[in-house]
């Protein structure tokens, strides 16, 4: 067991040396990629808290402009950090004989993908937690969390990500089954943008969804931890999250190794 951790560890530490060499060849792609990370969530801001100031009532649902202020400036940072493209690639990786190498190696070919994973959110979180500062600062955002709130969005937002990327990676091997799978991965994008809290807080979204939001992955991988941080929650709705979100990394595990 602990060489099998040594090796691991030996793997994870020159993957990430050759992966950051490989991210800074590609700085025009980095570049492109964090556009698209910063630019929807403040798109998303500047709507919702035009919104929130034209209406009389000074909100909307219980979200004031300030809420949605720390809202989606935190949904940046929690976004960048659970964010994966793999199943975006798969197919093309597949089909194109670059995921063969791969099979060869001694360890699981999940530990490639982590790696590389990791790497891209360590570089653009340089240039995202700022931004997210900046945001919280500019629009005034209404982000005063409690300590208990702040030690509990620790572990939501370690298991959010690794939920996430359970459940990507395992969409991913969807490459291996059929021939197609763009229509898939659309389906699966347009489904979390809206389950997940992406274009709007699911306190914001009918009844029926916000149920189907809650019974599926969808609202754990993104939305509990933005809102445990931004004091939406009590600590024993913390408790039942983080509990379903551990159990859903179960599920997911489970699936992905039938999968694969």
């Amino acid at each position: 067991m602990i060489s099998r951790l040594r090796q691991l560890r030996d793997v994870y530490a020159a993957k990430l040396r050759a992966e950051i060499a490989i991210q800074f060849a590609y700085r025009g792609a980095i570049l492109i990629w964090l556009i698209g990370l910063v630019l929807l969530p403040v798109v998303y801001l500047v709507v919702w808290t035009t919104v929130a100031a034209s209406t009389g009532a000074g909100g909307v649902a219980g979200y004031r402009a300030a809420d949605f202020a720390a809202y989606f400036a935190i949904l940046m940072v929690v976004n960048q950090l659970t964010f994966t493209w793999h199943f975006g690639f798969f197919q093309w990786r597949v089909q194109h004989g670059y995921f063969s190498p791969l099979l060869l190696r001694p360890v699981h070919r999940i530990h490639n993908d982590v790696a590389e994973n990791l790497t891209f959110k360590l570089l653009t979180l340089t240039v995202v937690l700022p931004t997210a500062v900046l945001l919280l600062v500019a629009f005034d955002a209404a982000f005063t969390p409690s300590p208990w709130q702040v030690l509990a969005f620790v572990p939501a937002l370690l298991l959010a990500i690794t939920l996430r990327f359970i459940v990507e990676w395992t969409l991913a091997l969807a490459a291996f089954w059929v021939t197609r799978v763009m229509a898939i991965n659309d389906a699966y994008f347009v489904l979390t943008l809206f389950l997940s809290g992406q274009i709007a807080p699911l306190d914001l979204l009918p009844g029926p969804v916000q149920a189907v939001a809650t019974a599926l992955p969808f609202r754990w991988m993104v939305a509990f931890p933005v809102e445990l941080l931004i004091g939406r929650l009590q600590p024993q709705d913390a408790l039942v999250g983080l509990a379903v979100q551990a159990a859903w990394i179960g599920v997911g595990a489970i699936v992905l190794r039938a999968v694969w």
